[in-house]
Parts: C-alpha cells; structure tokens; sequence
C-alpha cells in the first residue's frame, strides 16, 4: 500500500505552507521529514539550525516543484523516546524520512520501526558492522570505525605503549557497538593489548553522575597502564568524566589520554570549563575540508541562525554532524526529484546519491558511506585544540590531508601532554613511596654468586647480595629516575616466580632468570645481561699413553715424512753409487747402508740439514710439552651412552633443566637427581651417585673456575637466551632496563662485575686450558719446507742424469770409432748398456762383454759429498780392504790404458 507522498518533521515553522500548496498557479507538492535530535545538547541545536538551513535554501529554489516540512522530536537521547517519537512521527505526520538519531542505539530501535512502515532512516551514528537484512531501510550518513581504530593503534605503537584502558559509557543494548572489538584487533596487530575496561552505566540511568563516575575512575588506580582510551560516550558523561579524572589526578604526570571522534568532533561545541579538564589529551576527529565554496556559503548563514537561537553559547564553529544535517536533507531533496515516489524508489534514489557535500563524499555501498573519512589528530591545548597530524585510509600518518606530501608509518606531531610536559608519559602507574614497586627474588638458589640470600640482625630483614643483586644496583643509578622499590624472597620454583609476575603478585623480578621462549608469553625481559646453553659437566682423569712418542706429529705427518726420508735415501745412492765404494756390493749391503746413512743424517744433518733441523727441532718441542704439562681428559663424551647406560645425572631442580632434559633430550626422570647446591655436585660424583651434571653455561662456568683440576664440559652446548630480569607486560621500566643494561655492557661496568664475581680460583687461573692443550703437528705447518727439499733433490738427480748421459755418448763415439754400428742391435739392448753404465760407471763395448771397463776420471767422479774425516767414520775393515783391492785394479787399468 503506498502512502501519499509527505515528509514529517517536528515542525519548526519557517514559513508556513500547506500540503498541498499551489504556487503562482502552479501545484507545488509539500513533503513532510521527520528529525529525532537531543534539542537540549549543544550538538543537537548544531544539527536543528543546519536543518533549518538547509530546508531553508531548498525550498527558496524557484525550480522546485515541491517544498520540505521539517517536524522536529526531541529523544533527550534515550532510545525508547525516539522509538516513541518515530512512531509518532510516521502515524501523525506521515513523514516519508527520518534523519537524525545521534547514538547508534537509538539508531537500532527506530530502524526497526522504519522498516515496518517501509521509512528510511537516515542515522548520523553508525555499529562496526550492519546487516542490511536485519535493517532494510537503515541508511547511515556516518563512517565506519575500522580506520579510526587502526589510527589509534598506530599511535599507541608510535609512542610504544604495550598495555592501554579502554572506557566507553554502555549503551541500551549492553554493548559498545563494536567499537571495543575492532580496536583490541588493531592493537593486537601493534604488539599492544587492553589491560581493562571500565564500563560507565548509560548516563540516563544514573541519579548521581558525579558519585558513579568517581566510584568507577577510582578503580583504575589498581591498574598498572596509564594510557586510557574513551571509547564512546554521551556529552553529559564526558563533561564528568574529564571533571572528576582531573579531580582525583588520572590526568597527569604519566597518563595518556585519547578520544575517538564520538568525542573529539565535538571539541568546538565544549564551553571553556569543559575544555580546561581535558588539557594534553589527543583527540581523533572526522576532516572536513573548510575551503570549498559550498562550506563558504553555509558557514555565515549557519552561524547567524545558530547565534540568533542559542545567544548564551560562545562558539559558533559547527561540528561534523551538522554538516551531515545539511548533506542529509540535501540527499532526501535529490532523491525526491525522481517521478516515483513510493518508499521503495525512495530508499533506492537514496542508496544512488553521488555528490560532494559539506562533510565529504556521499556515496554509499550496502547503506553506508563507502569511503573512509581522512582523520585529524588533534591536542587540546588552552581554550582550542592544535591540529596535529593527518591520517589517510590504507597509508598512514601524513602532515598532508592530500596524498601528496610526507608519509610516516609513526606519529610525528608535538604534544603537549597533561602535564605540559613534551616529554612522552611512560604509560605505566610508576612506583611511589606509598606504593613502591615489589620485585621478587629467588630465596633458593644453585649458585651463591648470582643471587644470595640471608636474614639480617634484626628479625624479618632480609640481606641480598650476589652478581645479579650488584648489577640491578648499577642498572637503578643508571636510570633517568628514582626508581622506588622493595625487595622480597621467593621460595619456589623459577617458573612460579615468573607466574607471580605475570598474575601482578610481583612487578618484576631480579635474579639469574632465563629468557625461554615459553616465559615470554607471559612476562617481558629486558636485555640479556649474560649468555646462557646447557653444558655437560664430567669428571677428567689424566692422559697417558705408551705411544706418546708418536703424539708430537700426526699419522700424516709421519707418512709424508717417512715418504721424504725414502726419496732421500733413494738420491743419495744413486748419487753415489758409481764413485763411493760404500754405496756398491751386493743389494742387501748397499740397502743396509743407504738406511743408515739416511737416519743417521736426522741427527748428523749433512744431506738435509734444514729440513731434519726444523723437523727434529718442532718434535722435540711438541713431545717435551706433551709430557711436561698436565693433559685431562673426559670420563664421559657422549650424552647417547649416559642414555644407553641409564647411570644417574644431576641437574638443579628448581630451575627448567630437569624439564628440558625430560622432554627435549629424553632423559628418564628417574635417572635424574635434582642437586640444590653447587657444593654437593662434588659428593655426588665421588660417590658414583652421578656419572655427568647439566648445568646453564653460567653456572657451568662458575663450577669449573673453582674444580678445574677434577672437572671439565664436553658434548654440544644447547643455546638458549640468555639471562634477564622480568617485569609485566607493557612496563616502561623494561625498555629503561634494557637501555641501562646496555649502557653498562658498553663502558665495561658489566665485565668488570664478571671479573668480580666469577673470577678463577689461584689454581684454576694458572691452569692450562682446553684450548691451549698442545696438538699433534700437522703437514700443514711444513709443506713448504718439504716441497723445497724435493725440489732440490729432484734437480740434482735430474743434472747428474744429464751428467752421465753426456759422458755415456763420449765413450760411445771414443770406443766405436772406425768400428761399424750393428744393425741388429735392439732399443732394448741400447737402452741396458745405458743403465749399466749408469749403475757400474763404465761401458760394455759391444762384441767385447768380458772387455775391462774404462776407468772414469776419478777426480771428476769424486763425490764430495762423501769426503770427511775417516776417523769419525763407521767405516768397517772389510770395506777398508775392499776399497785397497779396487785402487789397486784402477792402478793396472790405468798402466795398460798408457
């Protein structure tokens, strides 16, 4: 059924006209609009004289064959009274809009009314997500949260706030319009979570506001993060929200306050006590651009009817909602300029708005506005606020509202923060003397050196000393700030020390903590002050072999050097044999002799001099090191065998080994003793009780300064992150921890707290270490020295050849002069006569085999080599008579040769 075509509003007359006027004889049509506001709030008075303007302006165009009434409901902002006021405004006024509905609740409930009589409903509030089937005629003229959330968690991020309270005043229907779900995602994707909610009561409902408001800000006192959010709330709660935060000192030194543009967009309607609460905070508002024309020409006309109606307000500066009054009557009047005019055309012409108006674009896409609005970061500073930074949809901050210009992933603007300090607020409830910062201390430790703690004179105090205790000493005089906090023993488990930070028993922990993966879920560590893996302590026994000679050099050392004694030994008898008598005889006393002349020239050095000097030289070096200095080695090597043998281990109980050894190397929990000092690991192994310990590396290393003559670490170290202390999530104080630590690394404090605590015992210092065992000495050390004596010996082979070769075909062309070459004589038999020659110094005439031999040119064939004092010889008697024999054949030969 279709309903004749008016439009209702509460009516406010301009002028008076009928509906169903006539104009200079022309039918001119009146539609009737309906607009539910809270008159009574400034922004409501905003939005009336801009409706009024604008019906205004329309029906002033000649052009127009129809005129707009506008009826006007008061909702006072409670949902059940526009309810109220929509039906009204439908059966009576027979309205065929409403515009208006500031809350999304109240939006809710009057769409459904809208939709039963098929009126659109044009709401300036808009929910996080809208289901067009649940609300067919719904249109809203407001943007969608999802950027403006992003924006805030990119300003947490900027500022590196990791924990934030969120406040919003509730609404009807028990909830926050979705708002709450997408900023916990947008912080979640910063690394940044909600530590609290605090819930205000709808503002209707409550008698007293000042008392609930300050019963409910009074809680956030317990919560550690200074950094609020207001989400959503009413004008009213605002005003004695700020009112009563400013009262109590929330807003102050260290806190950080930001609204979202349900508040921010109303900073011009605020009067000058309301503004004066809320100094330093960060506002996110909806950019409108004041440069247009269109925004020229409705300004002056804007603020005359505003003044004109409202003369006690002092600010006069239209906020974006009456902007989007104008757009709104501006998108009715377009749509009614079609020639249908049922709901359904209606609703559908609505739906096809395309067109720039005051505030941005109007276009929609499944009954909103399809672009995301251009946000302005704003700090109230005075009477007004400072426009700080741009944000654009899908980039980022920008000093540009254009996306030309910078473009910076962080927050780039100065603030001036609630205390009108430049200086970023930490964020964090910092410790005062009231309420000092509690840090847990281990009461049981391994390790005396680390952490120790004992009673004092006097009954309850408690003495803390040890390296970690020292080095959070130096890390608080370090820190830009007087750092308030009390220490307290924690009898337990290192894991349940960390839990008691992470369920706020303690804010944090100092003490020789590791940094597991499985820790940081829960907690924060600063920077590791000490690298940490699990070792494998075992006892050593002494090293001592039968077959230490052969230590000094490695078995390839040996091979190669045996390989060049051989080649020498092969040199010096070919060099030789042909003109010293020792070298010649039967094969067994020419071998015989070559082996002692060469392993006699090791230590008589006159072949090889520099060589057999290097070699016997670095042997005996390596050998006197080997026998003089105490060698250990490990009882135990092999974390598989410990496995096989099932022999007991120990570890200490009460920190996450025992678990690491259980689940990630496979020990059998009842082969594993849990040792809870560092002076009962002694016991345990001269008793046989365990066969191995596994200790942090740390630790480890502290054990071994002290039993470095019974101990030593073998097998792989597992790594792991180090050694921290912890705090709370979000705290500021873990990044000034971090920095501190950092800075005492860098200017040596750090080394010289190690130096302190850790340092060697006397005997220990002057131990040999691990790595200055002495080690067999390789090839690699001499094979420069070896291809140099190779070389030699090869060119001296390779000259005596040439040599002889020379003489050789002397003595051919001597002997066979006149004398007729055999034809028949073979290559084989060429290339023996050579090497006899060769081996025996002479040459077998052909045809005359039993032919005395020539006798060689004795001075020339001398070796020199050979010739030294005989009486330092071993030379025998029989060679003596040998070589008598032989000078006296040379003698004969030499007679019949003249």
């Amino acid at each position: 059924m279709q309903r004749p075509c008016r439009i209702t509003f509460v009516f406010i007359s301009l002028f008076l006209v009928s509906p169903y006027g006539e104009k200079t004889g022309n039918k001119v049509t009146n539609y009737n609009i309906g607009a539910i506001i809270d008159v009574d709030s400034r922004i409501g008075k905003e939005e009336k004289a801009a409706f009024e303007f604008a019906v205004q302006s329309f029906n002033n165009d000649v052009s127009n064959n129809h005129k707009l009434s506008l009826y006007i409901q008061n909702s006072r902002r409670n949902p059940l009274l526009a309810a109220t006021a929509a039906k009204k405004l439908i059966e009576e006024q027979e309205v065929i809009a409403i515009i208006g509905l500031e809350t999304w609740e109240e939006a809710a409930l009057v769409s459904v009314i809208g939709s039963r009589a098929r009126v659109p409903v044009l709401s300036f509030a808009a929910p996080a997500l809208i289901t067009p089937s649940r609300w067919p005629f719904l249109v809203t003229m407001a943007n969608g949260d999802s950027e403006q959330m992003k924006c805030i968690a990119a300003t947490i991020s900027s500022f590196n706030w990791k924990r934030v309270v969120v406040i919003y005043e509730d609404d009807a229907f028990g909830g926050d319009s979705g708002k709450l779900a997408l900023l916990s995602e947008a912080l979640s994707d910063v690394g940044s979570e909600i530590e609290y909610r605090l819930v205000l009561p709808p503002f209707s409902s409550v008698s007293n506001p000042n008392e609930v408001v300050q019963d409910e800000l009074i809680k956030l006192f317990n919560v550690q993060s200074r950094v609020y959010i207001v989400l959503q709330s009413s004008l009213p709660m605002t005003i004695h929200l700020f009112e009563k935060a400013k009262e109590i000192g929330l807003i102050g030194r260290d806190s950080a306050w930001i609204t979202t543009n349900t508040i921010s967009n109303y900073f011009d309607s605020f009067n000058s006590s309301v503004i004066s609460s809320m100094q330093g905070i960060l506002g996110i508002k909806t950019y409108y651009d004041e440069g247009t024309n269109l925004y020229k020409t409705f300004y002056p006309q804007f603020r005359r009817t505003f003044r004109d109606e409202n003369p006690e307000e002092d600010n006069f500066q239209p906020s974006v909602n009456a902007l989007r009054a104008y757009d709104s009557i501006r998108t009715i009047k377009q749509a009614m300029d079609s020639d249908e005019n049922s709901p359904d055309s209606l609703l559908k012409n609505i739906l096809s708005s395309n067109f720039t108006g005051l505030s941005g674009e109007i276009h929609f896409q499944q009954r909103k506005l399809s672009h995301d609005p251009i946000l302005r970061i704003v700090n109230v500073i005075g009477k007004s606020y400072n426009e700080l930074d741009f944000w654009l949809p899908g980039t980022g901050f920008s000093k540009n509202n254009g996306y030309v210009g910078y473009i910076s992933a962080d927050f780039t603007g100065t603030v001036i923060w609630p205390d009108g300090s430049k200086l970023v607020p930490k964020g964090w409830a910092m410790p005062t003397n009231k309420k000092p910062m509690i840090i847990g201390v281990p009461a049981r430790t391994a390790f005396e050196k680390f952490v120790k703690v004992e009673d004092g004179k006097h009954p309850g105090q408690k003495n803390y000393d040890g390296f970690c205790i020292e080095l959070f000493y130096k890390v608080v005089n370090v820190l830009e700030y007087v750092l308030i906090y009390q220490f307290d023993p924690h009898n337990g488990t290192y894991d349940e020390l960390v839990h008691k930070v992470y369920n706020k028993t303690y804010d944090a922990a100092v003490g020789d903590i590791t940094i597991l993966a499985n820790r940081t879920t829960f907690v924060e560590f600063t920077q590791p002050y000490a690298a940490t893996g699990l070792s494998m302590i075992v006892p050593v026994k002494p090293e001592s072999s039968a077959w230490m000679f052969l230590k000094p050099f490695t078995t390839k050392m040996w091979l190669v050097t045996g390989s060049i004694l051989i080649y020498t030994m092969f040199i010096v008898w070919f060099l030789e044999h042909q003109s010293n008598p020792d070298f010649r005889g039967p094969w067994n006393n020419q071998i015989g002799t070559v082996f002692w002349f060469t392993f006699s020239s090791i230590f008589f050095a006159h072949i090889w001099l520099f060589v057999a000097l290097i070699l016997t030289s670095s042997y005996t070096a390596s050998l006197t090191s080997m026998l003089t200095v105490q060698r250990l080695e490990p009882t135990v090597t092999d974390i598989e065998w410990l496995k096989r043998s099932k022999v007991k281990i120990g570890c200490d109980g009460d920190s996450f080994v025992r678990t690491y050894l259980e689940d990630v190397l496979k020990f059998k929990s009842y082969n594993i003793e849990n040792v809870n000092s560092e002076y009962k690991y002694e016991g345990e192994f001269k008793s046989n009780h365990i066969a191995a310990a596994f200790l942090e590396l740390p630790y480890g290393r502290v054990f071994l300064n002290h039993y470095c003559k019974k101990f030593t670490t073998t097998a792989p170290t597992y790594t792991f992150g180090g050694l921290g202390f912890i705090f709370q999530k979000g705290s500021p104080v873990a990044r000034d921890f971090s920095r501190a630590i950092l800075k005492l690394s860098e200017d040596g404090t750090l080394m010289s707290l190690e130096q302190k605590w850790f340092a060697p015992s006397p005997e220990c210092s002057a131990n040999v270490t691990e790595e200055s065992k002495t080690d067999s000495l390789s090839i690699h050390s001499f094979w420069g020295l070896f291809i140099i004596s190779v070389a030699t010996y090869t060119v001296c082979l390779l000259l005596f050849l040439a040599y002889s070769l020379k003489r050789y075909w002397n003595h051919e062309e001597e002997n066979n002069a006149g004398i007729l070459p055999l034809v028949d004589e073979s290559v084989w038999n060429k290339a023996m006569r050579l090497a006899k020659y060769i081996y025996n110094g002479k040459v077998c005439v052909r045809g005359e085999a039993s032919a005395a031999p020539r006798v060689p040119d004795i001075y020339k064939w001398s070796s020199p080599t050979w010739d030294y004092d005989r009486s330092s010889s071993h030379i025998s008697m029989e060679n003596y008579e040998v070589k008598s024999q032989a000078e006296s054949e040379i003698g004969i030969q030499l007679q019949a040769h003249n």
